[in-house]
């Protein structure tokens, strides 16, 4: 029987089973000149390249979301105990 590969493309998404190193996996993080999306180290498709500066504002954007979205889960659980007064107008 003939050995898989390691690594390649399917359909377009890259994939890499090898085995990784330290060094290969820092190297895949900070590819400078390259694009946002580079490789993953190992697995399969893409993960972000954090020499790009879209990278850092992308991360950013996701932190502010993130914060925000715990900030409303804590309005919420104060609201849950106020009562709430209900008006109908006939």
């Amino acid at each position: 029987m003939a050995d898989k590969p390691q690594s390649g493309n399917i359909f377009g998404v890259p994939y890499n089973f090898e085995r990784p190193s330290v060094g290969r996996l820092l190297s895949s993080y900070w590819q400078p000149g390259k694009g946002m999306l580079v490789e993953k180290p190992f697995g399969i498709g893409y993960t972000i390249n954090l020499a790009s500066w879209r990278s850092w504002v992308v991360l950013a954007v996701v932190a502010v979301l993130l914060w925000n979205e715990r900030q409303g889960e804590d309005d919420v659980e104060d609201m849950e105990d106020d009562p709430v007064e209900v008006i109908i107008d006939d």
